[in-house]
């Protein structure tokens, strides 16, 4: 018989986190998050998300076992423009069907009795948590915002009548120089707008930027699938909470006559490997493999870009990618991991077809209508 119990004290919290790395243990694809940013993501006093979300989190019990998780979350800033819809995320289970349908069984309830209509997922507070189920490429290493998830998922959610809502394309890129349509374009570009290119040295001076920054990435995002619109509240959250990661030379920022940002690319060494090793902890040791991953990457991670409405379809993207690019080879770097990419947003997709690249895997939010009986 499988239970159901909402948590309701920080030891069940810090067992909810803890599953995943059990369930995962052994998996060479596995990259734990670290426990600190889940407590921090979680936990109603530590995210400025619930300033607008509620939410519950619950553990499956199988035999006086834990054997799955979920979290339901209602976003009352998304649900403005999208309509009414309870998410689902933090979803893992063992390989039971049973245990994956009362999980979101649990949700569906949960969500009918607040008087939502659909649910979603899997998708966090905002499109700063890690979103989309794995559906391709299961023997590929995930960045460290992004999820993994054991093959079975997918066939479950299938057979529970949950269908796909939209999915996420990630590539693998081969950086060996600049693609010379890529930067003719970029001069072009820059000359006939005005547009000035701004690269970092130190994060003092990244960090001016910041809301700036997000401010463009709430209005480039704004139409795109579900997407959230950030507080300053959150951005302040999650500038401190990422930016510590960041290198400051990955970063590149487009801006106009007016010193407004038009656009950006925000990119940051690849830490998953680090992340394994770290094992969620950052004591004693993690931090020792985060520093030095940060130090001398291997690889690069695609965190962030976008282009305000405004100025999309102009080739603005080709002057942050140039000058990126630039970096990573002057830097030794020559693969980096996009973003995932909604599938429907053909320009930003189609931009890796300049490079020399290889598709890496493929993400799903499904949706499912909430029975009113």
């Amino acid at each position: 018989m499988i239970e159901i119990k909402k948590i309701s004290s920080d030891k069940e919290l810090k067992q909810f986190i803890r599953f995943a790395n059990n369930l995962y243990a052994g998996c060479p694809y596995w990259v734990p998050p670290l426990e600190f940013d889940e407590l921090a993501t979680l936990r109603k006093d530590k995210n400025p998300a619930f300033e607008h979300c509620e939410a519950e989190y619950w553990l499956a019990y199988k035999d006086g076992k834990i054997v799955g998780r979920v979290a339901g979350i209602i976003n009352h800033l998304a649900n403005q423009k999208w309509g009414n819809k309870v998410r689902f995320g933090w979803i893992d289970f063992t390989e039971d069907i049973a245990v994956a349908d009362a999980l979101l069984k649990t949700v569906e309830e949960w969500g009918k009795s607040k008087g939502m209509e659909t649910i979603q997922g899997p998708l966090g507070f905002n499109d700063m948590d890690r979103e989309g189920m794995l559906v391709e490429g299961f023997d590929k290493e995930p960045t460290i915002a992004n999820i993994y998830n054991h093959p079975y998922y997918v066939d479950y959610m299938d057979q529970l009548g949950y269908e796909k809502a939209e999915d996420w394309l990630q590539y693998k890129i081969f950086l060996k120089n600049v693609p010379e349509k890529i930067e003719r374009v970029s001069s072009m570009i820059a000359e006939r707008y005005k547009l000035r290119t701004v690269t970092f040295s130190k994060k003092s001076e990244l960090k001016k930027y910041a809301r700036p920054l997000f401010h463009t990435l709430n209005d480039a995002f704004a139409n795109l699938y579900s997407y959230s619109q950030l507080t300053d509240k959150e951005i302040d959250s999650i500038v401190k909470s990422y930016f510590t990661f960041i290198d400051p030379k990955y970063v590149c920022l487009i801006l106009d006559e007016t010193d407004n940002v038009v656009a950006f690319g925000i990119s940051m060494s690849s830490l998953s490997a680090a992340y394994q090793k770290a094992k969620g902890k950052l004591l004693p040791f993690g931090f020792v493999h985060i520093l030095k991953a940060m130090k001398n990457p291997a690889k690069v991670d695609l965190y962030l870009n976008g282009v305000l409405p405004e100025w999309q379809k102009k080739g603005i993207h080709a002057l942050y990618y140039t000058q990126l690019t630039k970096k990573y080879i002057d830097n030794n770097i020559h693969i980096a991991i996009t973003n995932p990419q909604l599938e429907t947003n053909v320009n930003a997709v189609h931009i890796w077809s300049n490079y020399e690249n290889e598709f890496y895997c493929r993400r799903r939010c499904y949706e499912k209508k909430i029975s009113q009986d």
